[in-house]
């Protein structure tokens, strides 16, 4: 049995969850960007960007399990971590979001416009930044290089921990926050 003090985040796959949600056992919570929910999401999925993630806007109803998930599971369980900071004391972690849910065979919701994720919105930025450093250094000064290195370093930054710096400051723009 666990105890009170005991803070769990567990893994959780797409046939439980949509039995949980059947049963109305569950509080689906989307972390993604609204971009990306407006896209395509799972029903009855509330969204709660992790940029803007607050603990205390997570309804905490009785019986019910507070199910979280975005596109591969870093950023689900970040906002996990925050609500176990925050004192909820079980929180389950739906890896690889919609993708997952598809795969099962469920069907999700689509929005009405196409948009660019924020993996190809990152790809282009990041591109055309190496782009515009390697031909300044080569046409203005050799010290505009320097821009394509930290770009690189942060593409491998975000290779390796899953963090996409680029992607959270894009998710900021005023397109990327309609849903």
């Amino acid at each position: 049995m666990e105890s009170p003090t005991t803070k769990t985040m567990q893994d959780v796959e797409a046939t439980m969850l949509k039995v949980w949600l059947e049963r109305g056992e569950a509080l689906l919570i989307d972390v993604r960007e609204p971009s990306e929910y407006a896209a395509e999401h799972i029903p009855d999925a509330r969204l709660l960007p992790l940029s803007t993630f607050d603990p205390a806007r997570v309804p905490q109803e009785a019986g019910k399990k507070v199910v979280l998930h975005c596109v591969m599971g870093m950023r689900s369980a970040q906002a996990g971590q925050k609500l176990l900071d925050a004192g909820f004391t079980t929180v389950y972690n739906f890896r690889g979001g919609v993708q997952a849910w598809k795969d099962a065979g469920y069907a999700t919701a689509r929005g009405q416009r196409p948009s660019l994720s924020l993996q190809r919105q990152g790809q282009i930025a990041s591109g055309s930044l190496v782009l515009l450093g390697t031909l300044l250094g080569v046409i203005a000064s050799p010290w505009f290089l320097l821009l394509s290195g930290v770009v690189g370093i942060g593409l491998v930054y975000a290779g390796m921990s899953g963090t996409d710096g680029m992607a959270t400051l894009l998710a900021r723009l005023p397109y990327n926050q309609r849903a």
